[in-house]
């Protein structure tokens, strides 16, 4: 499988690490550029949120279809394709005239981001055996994902100030240029005789797609992302909100049903009885709940309480990049010769300790005394849990659906961030009540902090409960494969 990469998986890595750096880096700069944008295209309150939530539900609800996309079709093919989708989505955005020019933008920034990113973490997981190989590429992936997303708020604040906010969205077509000059033209080399090898019916060779199964989960993931967004204009008991939470529902209980007759399904539900599988979505649904909630309280605490603008506040997350990328590196190296677990349990119970650290903040605090301390302690213990779960979460997994475990993956920590970050703003927003000045704005951020503490404990006891001691011994081989058609084995020994 990696006879013909083995030269340039150097390249493939660079390829993935930029394009996920822009991805992530795309997820925060456009932030902090929302009431400028508001003015400059003259947006509604409710049209400016659409900015957001357009780009939410594109990325969250295809990206179970483009991972699985990729093994079908080639995870070059759909890395190039979707990071083209995206930077011509960036062209149009930073272009934009009116606010409907720019939220289609941005569900298409979306669109190209889901079939992106999971080809991106599948090429790395079939580029690299294995071991201690795709554990270093992998902590390199995840420390630029996270740093992509900690400086997404100073890239931000500083183009915003000082150049405009069209750059927020053009500051994206250099660095997708450059992932695709990196891409190698062989970076799917034996991918292809893999592709959907374990998902297809074993009496053709056909590459059918699960196109009922991608409806499914496309309109599911897609309600559920888009209810739990308007829990900021709706409320969790409306009946607005309800309706589509249950609608949710019924789509991907749909979804579990189909997938388990299909014969070429989207997802192979077997896959989730692994417990690395199981256990590193779980943790990394909560952590990315917990991590999103941070740079979210943090942000509007420096605006709103301690009075700092869009660049200050932007380079108040330096640490958090630091803290992040110092993270990765010590679990990179850990795990290359122990567990991820050696690494996500000390890094879940340090987040959760920076986190309840920030639980403290004051009204008439400072950076120095309220902000520092506690965000290099949350962003080592972030870094700790990110670099090895994408590892767990891809441990065991056959090469010929490594886009479907990173579509899950994906799936996962985007679902995450979002579900999590409304429950807490609702906690937040509950505590805060009617009022707005700093005190009452402190205390609600306050007690979203200490709920995303909570969450990264829970992660860090999913991480005793469910994930094995040891790595699975070999790359096991789809259950919906028979004998007589599975794959010869080419995993290097």
């Amino acid at each position: 499988m990696y006879k013909n990469l083995r030269g340039r998986p150097g390249a493939v890595l660079a390829a993935a690490a930029v394009a996920q750096f822009v991805l992530a880096l795309d997820m925060s700069v456009v932030n902090v550029a929302l009431p400028t944008i508001r003015d400059a295209l003259g947006f509604t309150p409710l049209g400016l949120s659409w900015v957001v939530h357009g780009y939410a539900l594109a990325f969250g609800g295809l990206l179970l279809l483009g991972g699985r996309a990729c093994d079908l079709y080639g995870r070059r093919r759909l890395f190039a394709l979707g990071l083209g989708v995206f930077g011509l989505c960036s062209l149009a955005g930073g272009s934009a005239q009116a606010p409907w020019q720019l939220v289609a933008a941005r569900a298409g920034q979306g669109l190209g981001a889901a079939a992106a990113a999971p080809a991106a973490l599948a090429m790395l997981t079939t580029t690299f055996p294995e071991g201690r190989a795709r554990t270093r590429a992998l902590g390199v992936w995840s420390a630029v994902n996270a740093a992509g997303g900690a400086l997404g708020v100073l890239v931000g604040g500083l183009l915003t100030q000082y150049a405009g906010w069209r750059w927020v969205m053009l500051v994206n077509l250099p660095i997708v240029a450059a992932a695709l000059v990196l891409l190698p033209a062989d970076a799917d080399a034996g991918a292809d005789a893999d592709a959907g090898a374990g998902a297809e019916a074993p009496t053709t060779g056909r590459k059918d797609p699960d196109v009922l199964g991608a409806l499914l989960a496309t309109g599911g993931i897609g309600l559920l992302v888009f209810g739990v967004l308007r829990t900021d204009t709706r409320g969790w008991t409306s009946a607005t909100t309800v309706s589509t939470l249950a609608a949710a529902v019924v789509l991907l209980a749909a979804f579990v049903v189909t997938e388990s007759r299909a014969a070429a399904p989207l997802l192979r539900l077997g896959l989730l009885r692994s417990r690395w599988v199981a256990g590193a979505n779980v943790l990394v649904f909560l952590a990315a709940a917990g991590q999103f909630s941070a740079f979210y309280f943090v942000s509007l605490y420096l605006q709103q309480v301690l009075g700092l603008g869009a660049a200050a506040t932007g380079a108040a997350f330096l640490p958090f990049s630091a803290g992040l990328v110092a993270g990765t590196v010590v679990a990179t190296r850990l795990t290359a010769v122990r567990s991820p677990r050696a690494a996500l349990i000390p890094g879940a119970l340090l987040a959760a300790a920076g986190l309840a650290w920030f639980a403290c903040i004051r009204v008439d605090g400072g950076f120095l005394t309220d902000v520092l301390g506690p965000a290099l302690l949350t962003s080592i213990g972030t870094g700790l849990v990110l670099a090895p779960v994408a590892a767990a979460a891809t441990t065991g997994v056959a090469p010929q659906e490594a886009g479907m475990a990173s579509g899950v993956f994906n799936s996962a920590r985007q679902l995450g961030g979002c579900v999590g970050l409304a429950v807490l703003a609702t906690v937040a927003a509950h505590r805060t009540g009617q009022a707005t000045g700093p005190a009452a704005l402190n205390a609600g951020y306050a007690t979203g902090l200490a709920v995303g503490a909570a969450l990264f404990l829970l992660a860090g006891a999913v991480a005793i409960a469910l994930l094995p001691r040891r790595r699975a011994a070999a790359t096991t081989v789809p259950a919906a494969v028979p004998a007589p058609n599975r794959p010869k084995d080419r995993t290097p020994s």
